[in-house]
């Protein structure tokens, strides 16, 4: 009986070792003659699956800011506003070691969707729709009957995402966590701010 072959697995593993092979050594690292040795898959197996390294780093991609939005999913439907908020902030910080590691690979795939429409896109969206998302969490938290529209709010939003790019982008300097101290503290001080 022929082995029967989860395809959409195949897919997340080959996904899996081009973002490792992207931490350990940048874009550059995650060849196509790099993946297929580190998958342990034959030449030619490759290709079945992602005709390209585009469509490996797409969906590379894609995969980073799903799980970027699952952390943001994952809050308590219980909590307080206040507390919804700070969650979903701190679930796009590099507060810890896999969170580090995936602002490693977003960068190295911004840098390259600079010049690749389809991901320059891909990313405008999901950047988009962040902000959407956090101006409601804030309107929420922020108890002023005030839409997720009004200025103040998408302000603060932009604020807020333009913070955590940063901080993801500083994190690859000091990989080993040291500033994530200050990232919780500006946290603090933000939600103060929002409190106001």
């Amino acid at each position: 009986m022929p082995k029967i072959i989860d395809h959409d697995q195949r897919r997340r593993e080959i996904v899996a070792v081009a973002k490792k092979l992207i931490i350990q050594g940048g874009f550059e690292a995650a060849t196509m003659r790099s993946i297929v040795a580190e998958a342990g898959f034959a030449n030619g197996a490759l290709k079945r699956y992602f005709p390209s390294k585009d469509s490996i780093v797409a969906a590379t991609f894609q995969s980073v800011l799903a799980e970027m939005n699952e952390r943001i999913g994952e809050s308590d439907p219980s909590l307080d506003p206040k507390a919804a908020l700070r969650h979903d902030i701190e679930a796009t910080l590099p507060l810890d070691q896999y969170r580090i590691d995936g602002a490693r690979v977003l960068l190295a795939l911004w840098e390259h969707s600079v010049a690749n429409e389809e991901l320059a896109s891909l990313y405008r969206d999901h950047l988009r729709e962040w902000r959407r998302l956090l101006a409601a969490r804030i309107a929420a938290a922020r108890g002023k009957d005030e839409s997720p529209d009004a200025a103040a709010v998408t302000d603060l939003a932009g604020e807020v995402i333009g913070m955590t790019i940063g901080a993801n982008v500083t994190s690859l300097m000091f990989p080993d966590g040291a500033l994530v101290p200050e990232y919780r503290a500006y946290v603090d001080r933000l939600m103060r701010n929002i409190a106001d």
